[in-house]
């Protein structure tokens, strides 16, 4: 009985090590799909600055489907993102990594597959969450502009769980020729959504030299919105750097 214990610890530990990855055989298909990844989630960043859009980077996922094996020859390895877009395929003679693009942000209910020569298949699924920030600079500015999000997934799928926004309003310090010095800004954050009603809102008084920081939680994640930031009094430039953070729930 002794011996069986380094058997079982060696067992455990290498079911630990594939903690990304998912099996499924169907005695129909003669297939084992094995697939194995480094991640679920990811995050999709779109940067503006003066409120023009500058860059965006997307997501890409590999999935690796090279311990799948069969009791015939293995063709194509997919995975269709179910949201309209063509299935992604490699021949499995030329890779057994699939890599699949997100541009929008959303809950995704993929199904992986692998076809054999015999077009038996073997499906598994699973779901991915992908978040979107947007980041957002403005700078020596009196009329900032207001920042768009749409929080509706594309795809019809979950709603996220809320929007985190995170606002930076600064007042550059400034020294006239004659020895002045410059004024404070009264301003107010507002958050309003698409029929112009105000969801959240706050006032700031941003002196000389100094920034001012909004952080808070949305949870209206069903129509688009806009933050806006909007004189009160003054007419100093200010800066402003902030961030809008699409948020799903993770399932995880």
């Amino acid at each position: 009985m002794e011996q069986t214990k380094p058997l079982l610890i060696v067992f455990l530990l290498l079911s630990f090590s594939l903690a990304g990855c998912l099996s499924q055989t169907s005695e129909d298909s003669g297939i084992d799909l094995v697939l194995q990844y480094d991640a679920k989630n990811g995050t999709i960043v779109e940067s503006y600055s003066n409120g023009e859009h500058v860059d965006t980077t997307n997501v890409y996922l590999d999935f690796d489907f090279s311990q799948t094996t069969a009791d015939s020859s293995l063709v194509s390895f997919g995975i269709d993102t179910n949201d309209g877009r063509d299935p992604v395929t490699v021949a499995s003679d030329t890779s057994s990594i699939v890599t699949v693009e997100f541009s929008q942000h959303g809950i995704y209910n993929l199904s992986a597959y692998a076809i054999d020569e015999n077009n038996e298949q073997e499906v598994q699924t699973l779901s991915v969450r992908i978040e979107l920030r947007i980041e957002w600079s403005e700078t020596d500015t009196k009329a900032p502009q207001p920042l768009a999000f749409d929080p509706t997934p594309s795809n019809g799928g979950k709603n996220p769980i809320m929007i985190e926004v995170y606002s930076v309003v600064e007042n550059p310090s400034f020294i006239n020729e004659v020895g002045g010095s410059g004024q404070s800004v009264q301003f107010t954050w507002n958050i309003a959504d698409e029929l112009d009603d105000i969801c959240q809102s706050r006032s700031g008084q941003v002196d000389d030299g100094d920034e001012i920081v909004w952080n808070t939680i949305h949870f209206n994640t069903f129509q688009p919105h806009e933050l806006r930031i909007t004189y009160d009094d003054g007419q100093e430039d200010i800066r402003i750097n902030q961030t809008v953070t699409i948020l799903y729930e993770s399932e995880e």
